[in-house]
């Protein structure tokens, strides 16, 4: 059967709305709309003042000072980027802020890369076999997987520019593009230093899976270099200490070798984390969106995806475990790969699996004897005939069999559910509970005239980014030195939760000092200004 043909019973759309570019004119209109949903909401937090300093404060800032000729040292990290991330990938975005420097340049990026995913998505499947309407579920399928949208919300982070490479990564390796395959681990890498793993792994999978040999061994190559150089020169040069990731495993060790060697070679050390109860509902909520349609006889294409969901389910930190963040976006394109190599392959998923093993039982269970004309009740005035059914023919043997026609929309109808049931909405809800005094919040931003340093909470931090310093509460010394501050602004009516006590025995400090004086005050929303 020709590869195109798969699921034959779908009709193909008129040609008419088909283009000869890289992608149909369908689904760039998905990307579209998916782009400027993503980046609607995303301003609307920024605007509304619920945006945080982590990470968005910290990016918004280097990348600020670099367009301005400055290095690149947050205040907030208290040392140039790198040694955080080690995210090369970030440099490129210096050109924007050349443009006109404002942070909406990294909503739109952030809401471009996780949006462009669908396209790539839509061109894994149709190079899978997949028909037009079914390629085009799937890609609809991914834009509504629930971590999109919530990290979309969760102000920037380097993770979603690596999205379109990883998608590119799988596309290009299949098609056999080895120049587009090498630029596309190249960014992975400069996305973040953690994504080595995913690359090594990537290699593995291409030699002992797909028979890419050369590819995958050029992967490993480049993923154990760059994982090696970045997390044992790079990050140490920068930081001064150790990666900032493997505080998160304490139990495994001090550094990012130790835990590596330990969580290798010391399986008592991980096994009751990668058994427990925690660790399978973590699963479930990272595949629950596509379950349905995820063949066990597939899940060889889950094996680039091992570093990822390895870390998340080993780290101490319960965020790594949350649909809610970054950290599983790494292996969502994998996800989705197993969705469409058992959709091509015409495999049952779970759902007709699980049917399939019912109708099995049901076999295997002794017939029940035939009811007599009594028990029938055929002379009953109220009576109906026994229904006929075909012999061999179970009742509801179809129950779960959805007709191919009808795959595209309950794609679409499952992810749906799935995005209303697991999509953060109730953080967007809660940004108009903490809106009463946004007037004067947005007076006493305009109060801030000169780049002198600021002092503030994790919620206005990222609205006086476009300077050297710029801080949180408590990131002040014990004894409140305020020399490297001219200006310093509080929200106690709405204060970020982690500092509500300190903002407010600032504010009793700051009254109590001479060199300060309190040039704003409205509804509860306070500047303090050097004199």
């Amino acid at each position: 059967m020709n590869k195109m043909q798969t699921y034959p019973d779908l009709p193909e759309p008129s040609t008419s709305i088909q283009t000869k570019g890289l992608f149909s004119l369908s689904i760039w209109k998905i990307m579209a709309i998916g782009t400027i949903i993503l980046f609607l909401y995303s301003s609307l937090r920024h605007f509304l003042f619920q945006s945080t300093a982590y990470d968005l404060g910290i990016y918004d800032q280097i990348i600020y000072l670099m367009s301005q000729g400055s290095q690149p040292i947050s205040s907030f990290l208290g040392f140039h980027f790198l040694g955080d991330h080690g995210a090369l990938a970030i440099y490129p975005l210096v050109f924007l802020y050349k443009l006109y420097p404002t942070v909406y340049w990294l909503f739109l990026v952030q809401a471009i890369c996780l949006a462009s995913g669908a396209g790539i998505t839509w061109k894994l499947a149709r190079s899978s076999g997949l028909n037009q309407q079914l390629a085009l579920a799937v890609a609809i399928a991914y834009l509504l997987y629930p971590e999109i949208f919530n990290i979309n919300l969760f102000d920037f982070h380097p993770d979603v520019l690596a999205v379109p490479a990883i998608f590119g990564a799988i596309l290009a390796a299949k098609q056999k593009k080895f120049i587009w395959f090498i630029l596309a681990i190249l960014w992975i890498l400069a996305c973040k230093a953690v994504f080595s793993l995913t690359v090594i792994a990537i290699g593995f999978w291409l030699i002992f899976f797909e028979q890419r040999r050369f590819s995958g061994m050029i992967a490993i190559a480049l993923g154990i270099a760059w994982f090696l150089l970045v997390t044992q020169v790079m990050i140490p040069f920068y930081s001064g200490q150790e990666a900032a990731g493997v505080s998160r495993y304490p139990y495994l060790g001090n550094s990012v070798l130790e835990v590596i060697f330990n969580t290798l070679f010391k399986p008592q050390f991980v096994l009751g984390k990668l058994l427990s109860i925690e660790t399978w509902v973590y699963f479930l909520e990272f595949s629950i969106a596509v379950i349905w349609w995820l063949n066990p006889q597939k899940f060889i294409a889950l094996i680039p995806a091992i570093p990822t969901l390895l870390l998340n389910v080993l780290s101490i930190d319960p965020m790594q475990r949350s649909l809610i963040y970054q950290y599983s976006l790494p292996a969502l394109p994998f996800l989705f790969l197993v969705m469409i190599r058992t959709l091509a392959a015409e495999k049952p998923g779970l759902g007709n699996s699980l049917w399939s093993l019912w109708n099995k039982f049901q076999k295997n269970t002794p017939p029940q004897p035939p009811l007599s004309s009594e028990e029938m009740n055929i002379n009953s005035p109220t009576s109906h005939p026994p229904i006929a059914q075909e012999e061999g023919k179970k009742p509801y043997s179809n129950l779960f069999t959805i007709p191919h026609q009808k795959l595209p929309q309950w794609i679409v109808l499952w992810s749906s559910i799935i995005f209303l049931l697991w999509g953060d909405h109730t953080q967007v809800l809660g940004y108009f509970t903490r809106i009463d005094n946004w007037s004067a919040t947005r007076n006493a931003v305009t109060q801030i005239q000169t780049k002198g340093g600021v002092l503030t909470d994790n919620r206005l931090a990222p609205h006086f980014t476009h300077r050297k310093t710029i801080k949180l509460l408590n990131q002040v010394s014990p004894d409140f030195d305020l020399k490297e501050f001219d200006y310093v602004i509080l929200n106690l009516r709405h204060p970020w939760p982690d500092t509500k006590d300190l903002g407010e025995k600032s504010v009793t400090q700051l009254k109590a000092k001479s060199n300060f004086k309190l040039s704003y005050e409205k509804d509860d929303v306070l500047v303090f200004k050097r004199i």
